[in-house]
């Protein structure tokens, strides 16, 4: 039985489409909105009645009388003919989308979130601040928001514009002028909808990772008996999901960096590691990165970058050729140290940046924002991580017939497959992608010479999309900005047309001439450029 708004009840069969209309149509209180509404759903009649021939006469005329009846007000004439399902979807999509997205609609509109978007860089003005110090052009969205001065918030250069750590000229991007036709999509600001829409994956990932959990409890509930068969099998799933939630991560955070609704900045990444950077600080320690590393190979090089240490432990010797024996005291070690939580998402990288941020001021007392800003975001982000983490510990309780002080049993396998899932990511994307013999073996063209090696690497990462990441790592870092991500621009694009303008990037060169030597990485994309040019052009 379903009550209406005066109180009677009606059953089920009573409610049309007819019904369904007045009920949306007179619950708009705006009246400009409410006539707009109803001039849709009557536009609507025709296409329903001719596009979609299952639906009936009086299904039409039911349509119809929606609008009469939305005319009237609640006291009209309705028509209680029988209806087509689809017509009352029809009519609800019209209404909805009448609405214009209003205060009480559960969907964000474009319009809004744009200006939801403005208000919060000038919240949060270091991440405009920083995005604003990278070698392209900052976040549009932050043009008119405040810009910080702390040290930590800005590019370390003289006077002359030159690198206090190599003496190099701060570079300026070579972004195409005028913008030929098949590039132009790379550099065309992504639209809101997209926005939305990315956010929407990401929320998706996090519940599917909630219900991949419960059904591994349920699975060692039912067969206690086969403990290895069911942690294998969450397992090595739970460990690739968790890698396609650094790379939407990454997306999201290149162009997307606040989300549509305040909950989703927790959903990011809660089961990384017991503690973790809240969203905020998550994206400005990678905005600290990109202002710093501009060039792959030239970590730090304007100013101080939170991975140098990942760093250090795979270049510290020099060309791995000659030296390859030193390296084994160091580059193992760098699995092992992102599993325990020295990679952006981990428990060790949170504490290393909050040793260095927020600084303290001028007379040394503790930042003025952070008892306001930043430690209440500290303890919220924490908390829902403990909260997330409770509940897996109490799955591995009482469901499986153990006591309360035994939940370690069932977090440990997940805390351990969640873990290697986001080691593998941010191996792949601060590790490879800034190391020298990475980009040696890019020179020679890999995708062409290489091809079951590229092809098995781009599914470990979700897809070619994701691949074009590794493969063009340094486009990324010249356009962190204008650009955004590969992976991004492939949802949207396709990963092919992706590829190809971001090889005919390369071809034109990065960076704009300035009179310093080339380095490393521009001789590298230059000759790996030319070569998949070739190749492509046979």
């Amino acid at each position: 039985m379903l009550s209406k708004p005066g109180g009677n009840e009606a059953t089920l069969d009573a409610v049309t489409p007819t019904t369904m209309a007045q009920h949306l149509a007179t619950g708009l209180t705006n009246a400009n909105v409410q006539n707009v509404a109803i001039q849709q759903v009557t536009s609507t009649q025709t296409a329903v009645t001719n596009e979609l021939p299952t639906t009936s006469s009086s299904a039409a005329a039911t349509t119809a009388g929606a609008t009469t009846t939305a005319s009237s007000g609640s006291g009209g004439t309705t028509n209680q003919g029988g209806g087509d399902d689809t017509t009352v979807i029809v009519v609800i999509i019209v209404l909805c989308v009448a609405a214009g997205h209003s205060k009480a609609s559960i969907f964000y509109g474009a319009d809004e979130y744009l200006e939801e978007l403005k208000k919060k860089y000038e919240r949060d003005h270091e991440i405009a601040t920083l995005k604003g110090a990278q070698p392209d052009e900052g976040d549009p969205h932050a043009s008119n928001v405040k810009k910080s001065k702390d040290k930590i918030l800005s590019v370390e250069k003289n006077d002359e514009n030159r690198s206090l750590k190599t003496g190099r000229l701060f570079p300026i991007p070579n972004k195409p002028d005028p913008m030929p036709p098949q590039l132009a999509f790379l550099f065309t600001k992504i639209t809101p909808e997209q926005m939305i829409y990315m956010w929407n994956v990401l929320t998706t990932i996090f519940v599917v990772q909630c219900l991949m959990i419960i059904s591994y409890c349920f699975a060692l509930a039912s067969f206690p008996e086969s403990f290895w068969t069911c942690t294998l099998c969450f397992a090595v799933p739970f460990a690739y999901i968790c890698i396609q939630q650094i790379y939407i991560d990454h997306d999201v955070m290149h162009g997307v960096t606040f989300p549509p609704y305040e909950f989703q900045k927790f959903l990011t990444h809660p089961f990384s590691d017991f503690i973790s950077l809240p969203w905020e600080e998550f994206v400005l320690e990678h905005a600290r990165h990109h202002a710093s590393t501009v060039d792959l190979l030239m970590q730090g090089e304007f100013g101080w970058d939170p991975e140098e240490f990942h760093y250090a432990l795979q270049q510290w010797a020099g060309p791995m050729g000659p030296n390859w024996y030193k390296y084994l005291l160091t580059v193992p070690w760098i699995p092992v140290i992102h599993f325990f939580g020295l990679n952006d998402t981990g428990s060790l990288f949170a504490l290393e940046w909050w040793m260095s941020f927020p600084e303290a001021d001028a007379s040394g007392k503790c930042n003025k924002e952070f008892w306001s800003k930043w430690f209440p975001r500290r303890v919220k982000h924490n908390a829902f991580v403990w909260f997330m983490w409770t509940l897996v510990w109490l799955l591995g309780t009482y469901p499986l017939g153990r006591p309360l002080s035994e939940g370690w049993r069932f977090v440990l396998p997940v805390t351990c497959a969640a873990r290697t899932g986001f080691s593998l990511a941010w191996m792949f994307i601060t590790n490879f992608t800034h190391s020298l013999p990475w980009n040696k073996f890019l020179e020679n063209d890999p995708g062409r010479t290489w091809p079951v090696l590229h092809n098995v690497m781009a599914l470990a990462v979700g897809g070619k999309h994701r691949w074009n990441e590794m493969l063009f790592h340094d486009v990324h870092h010249t356009f962190p900005n204008a650009l955004g991500t590969l992976s991004q621009r492939g949802r949207f694009h396709g990963w092919k047309k992706v590829h190809d303008a971001a090889v005919e990037v390369l071809y034109r060169g990065l960076w704009r001439e300035n009179g310093d030597e080339e380095t490393e990485m521009q001789k590298s994309a230059k000759k790996r450029s030319m070569l998949m040019k070739q190749g492509a052009s046979k």
